[in-house]
């Protein structure tokens, strides 16, 4: 028996089949399967702009294969709208909002399966979330990459490109009219944003994960590929609701490893390690995420390699094979009996796909000839981060593996990224932003601006960031984030002073403050607690709820 029925078939049910019919669904229509269709389309995010176009071709598939489709909308915020001011405040807990909202539809409506549409940071582990959540049949679909911009600083142009240049400008290095021109330039098109950043990365990891079809997860927004990909999309959730092949069944342990170990082995974004863990807690897995990003990190090689890491763009991984390349290049160290939504296992993907395009093995590196051999993403601890540090090695040059320097300490993302632009950070610093954690900032900022004012200023090799925050997926160099506990919770993040030294160790996965023992004792005993910066809305009841990042930066209603 499907879901629906339990409303809408039989003699007492008229009454919602009548209130469909207001809507113009017809008889027949009621009779098959309903598809929900969460939609997170708007004209506020560039990836989510051709979700109208990818919505109207699953649909199509749904029609197709002998369903019902329904669309809602849901709400998604573009990280770079919010880059810098109180906006960014909300990014992160509007993950919460999609999975909640995304399950409210879902069960008010009873819908048999659904499938999520979005593309960008938050949106796509939100609904991901949701799918965990509600275990019915789901597909995730995101609306595709940019394409690059203009060649600027030796590689494809896109938004970050803007950010880097005003630093080189408050430097001198560009003039303003170099500046200027970028603006019409830098993003040609719609789609999420062209670098390996979270949104790419989780797409890629939701394709990894087996929540997406194969290529799913990286053809170009602007593609014909990408709409036939959503109308095979609207095809194969029928068969999954048909086959009652659910999301928890496809969200597994080892699936969740498989996903871990494509991230290291492509250097995706800090901010996946967050993600899957929250996803993991949300299907209500066993595995611990963090431990495994720590443990695997030491035997995944990384086997793509693209910007942020170097030049090449989410496209050019594409037509280098993609996801189901670098799944064909790492089968041996995966779990590839897993199920994913092709109703077929991972193996069998693996083992059937066709190449649209020829391998350039310039972005895509078999296991034999390796970028690197350990992934690029490190879990960091030490007496700065004893819970956590996480840090992203394959996206910044290797003599900044071990850096020790100087503290410069900021209580806030706008003191720091004033005092960069001023030119009060120099050679040698470890720039030092607390106060930006999932409770204390509240939310968890993105230094997304820190990190590219340092690189337009020429300081990207030559300092570092440390923070209770987060960073881009877009940012390299030298820094460590998701620093746990919090400075809001009294981690030591909080009672570093200036001038303090500080050292990173990458390779032996260490962040110290090297000041005697006792006297960070002495200056946490000192420590006070400071009053929430939000005591109403939504934010207000996010920073009581809010766990760590390391535990996922998820809402744990055993706070209240």
């Amino acid at each position: 028996m499907y879901r629906s029925e339990h409303i809408l078939k039989g003699l007492s049910n008229q009454y919602y089949r009548a209130t469909y019919k207001s809507m113009g669904f017809t008889t027949e229509d009621l009779k098959r399967p309903i598809i929900g269709i969460a939609n997170a389309w708007s004209e506020c995010v560039p990836g989510h702009y051709n979700l109208r176009q990818v919505a109207q071709r699953v649909k199509d598939g749904i029609y197709r294969a002998g369903g019902t489709p329904i669309e809602f909308g849901v709400i998604g915020g573009c990280d770079g709208m919010g880059q810098g001011h109180d906006g960014m405040h909300f990014i992160m807990p509007s993950r919460e909002l999609i999975a909640n909202s995304i399950e409210s539809m879902a069960q008010i409506n009873l819908f048999d399966g659904l499938v999520l549409l979005g593309s960008c940071d938050k949106i796509v582990p939100g609904m991901l979330m949701a799918a965990a959540r509600l275990d019915i049949p789901c597909i995730f679909l995101p609306g595709g990459p940019m394409e690059g911009g203009v060649e600027f600083d030796g590689r494809q142009a896109d938004q970050t490109s803007s950010t880097e240049a005003y630093g080189m400008l408050s430097a001198g290095k560009i003039t303003e009219e170099e500046y200027v021109s970028l603006e019409n330039t830098a993003c040609p098109g719609c789609g999420s944003c062209s670098y390996l950043g979270t949104a790419n990365t989780m797409c890629a990891l939701a394709e990894a994960l087996g929540m997406t079809l194969p290529d799913g997860g990286t053809a170009p927004a602007t593609s014909a590929i990408r709409m036939m990909k959503a109308e095979e999309t609207g095809v194969k959730i029928m068969e999954l609701v048909e086959k009652n092949i659910t999301a928890r069944q496809i969200i597994t342990d080892g699936a969740i490893r498989n996903a871990i170990k494509a991230c290291l082995a492509m250097s995706g974004s800090t901010n996946a390690v967050m993600h899957l863990t929250a996803i993991a807690y949300e299907a209500e897995l066993g595995i611990k995420v963090l431990n495994e990003f720590d443990t695997l990190s030491d035997t995944t090689p990384q086997l793509a390699k693209m910007n942020p890491a170097c030049k090449y763009s989410i496209v050019d991984f594409y037509k280098d094979g993609g996801v189901p390349r670098l799944m064909e290049n790492l089968q041996s160290m995966l779990e590839t009996d897993v199920i994913t939504v092709t109703a077929h296992t991972l193996a069998e993907n693996i083992r059937d796909h066709k190449y649209l395009y020829p391998a350039t093995g310039l972005v895509n590196h078999t296991l034999d000839d390796p970028f690197g051999y350990t992934g690029g993403v490190a879990v960091l601890r030490g007496n700065l981060a004893p819970d956590t540090g996480i840090t992203k090695p394959g996206a910044f040059d290797k003599s900044l593996h071990h850096f020790k320097g100087e503290a410069i300490c900021f209580d806030s993302e706008e003191a720091a990224e004033e005092a960069i632009l001023a030119g009060k950070v120099h050679d040698g610093h470890v720039v030092v932003i607390r106060y930006e954690g999932p409770k204390g900032g509240p939310g968890m900022r993105e230094m997304y601006k820190a990190m590219k004012y340092l690189y337009g200023r020429g300081l990207s090799k030559t300092t570092a960031l440390i923070t209770d925050g987060r960073f881009s997926g877009t940012n390299n160099g030298c820094f460590v984030g998701h620093i746990s506990p919090e400075a809001a919770e009294g981690g030591p993040i909080a009672i570093v002073h200036d001038g303090d030294l500080v050292e990173i160790d990458v390779d032996s996965k260490k962040l110290e403050l090297l000041v005697p023992q006792e006297e960070i004792e002495a200056r946490l005993k000192q420590w006070k607690r400071p009053e929430p910066k939000f005591k109403k809305g939504w934010l207000g009841l996010y920073c009581k709820l809010a766990a760590s990042g390391s535990e996922g930066g998820v809402m744990k209603f055993d706070h209240l």
